[in-house]
């Protein structure tokens, strides 16, 4: 939410990094794709001095300016755009380098033995995947083992009170192989930032970011239908337990065995504030067995919040 797509004021993006240092995180994740790069040159403002103390992560595979071959998962590109985002980021290495989709076309060996160079490089200390289905995780692990190159050590999936679609394979995958979670969207795309309410006149999404996900967010579809019901009845919940739904959403995620760290998305400082907090709560078990009762286990209530969509299951690839 730094840049473009979200807060455009650079030296407020920057104080909102270090007020979240302040208070204690340690943790920062960015990607190159996010407003095409702004969003790392803010980061890397905001680190100067204080690099040592943070664990530091970036992605590579979005579409970066018009050339067609400026995206993906190839030997070629990663360890071009590995360069640039050390260039934007201000440092000489990456903590945690992280292949943002899985791309099916691209054979997963070309990729991690592009990524194993980098780390014996020194150029990154650890990798990681996102949104990948439970199967290109195994298949990830075992080409790394057979092949002995480096493997990736953590997941960053969607996860959230309405988008619980990874506890029924993802999760239970990576706890068997050892590997961390980092999930993002506690808040639900700001579905559970306690602003969207049946009686209340529900907010347009008008970030870039947020419009490119227009389905998430089209009350015509059923299923927000359904994700407005859940969201008032867990912003009721929230309140019977004396908290805020924003320190409810979070504590849920981060209350989760297989969860090593939630990421959350600030995009002005009032909102870091109202998030912190969540980072002490642990939920009783009366508080989530009601949140079982209203959003169903292992359910994604919007299919397009699960982040990735297998290309098999696209209109033009379906037989039916």
């Amino acid at each position: 939410m730094f840049g473009e797509w979200g807060n455009k004021d650079h030296e407020d993006s920057v104080r909102i990094i270090h007020r979240a240092l302040d208070a204690g995180i340690n943790f920062v994740d960015t990607a190159d794709v996010y407003s095409q790069g702004e969003s790392e040159l803010i980061v890397g403002k905001a680190l100067a001095g204080r690099r040592d103390d943070v664990v530091l992560a970036t992605k590579a595979w979005g579409q970066m300016g018009d050339d067609p071959n400026s995206r993906g998962v190839s030997r070629r590109w990663i360890i071009k755009e590995v360069e640039e985002s050390l260039r934007r980021l201000k440092t000489d290495w990456i903590d945690l380098y992280q292949i943002h989709r899985f791309e099916p076309s691209v054979d997963i060996e070309e990729t991690l033995g592009a990524l194993s160079d980098l780390v014996h490089q020194g150029k990154v200390r650890y990798l990681g995947s996102s949104c990948f289905p439970p199967s290109a995780i195994v298949d990830a692990q075992w080409s790394a083992r057979e092949r002995g190159l480096e493997r990736y050590v953590c997941e960053q999936p969607p996860y959230s009170m309405l988008a619980r679609g990874i506890e029924s394979d993802v999760l239970p995958t990576c706890e068997r192989y050892g590997m961390g979670v980092i999930s993002w969207s506690p808040l639900s795309g700001g579905w559970l930032s306690g602003r969207w309410r049946r009686d209340a006149e529900n907010p347009t999404p008008t970030s870039p970011a947020r419009q490119r996900l227009a389905a998430r967010y089209d009350l015509s579809l059923p299923a927000n239908q359904r994700k407005l019901d859940e969201a008032e009845a867990l912003a009721v919940l929230a309140q019977e337990s004396g908290m805020s739904l924003v320190e409810m959403a979070i504590a849920f995620v981060i209350n989760h065995p297989a969860i090593t760290a939630a990421i959350i998305g600030p995009r002005t400082l009032e909102q870091l504030e109202s998030q912190l907090p969540a980072a002490d709560i642990k939920l009783p078990e009366d508080v989530l067995d009601r949140i079982d009762e209203i959003a169903a286990p292992g359910v994604n209530v919007n299919p397009a919040d699960g982040g990735w969509i297998a290309p098999a299951l696209e209109a033009a690839a379906r037989r039916r």
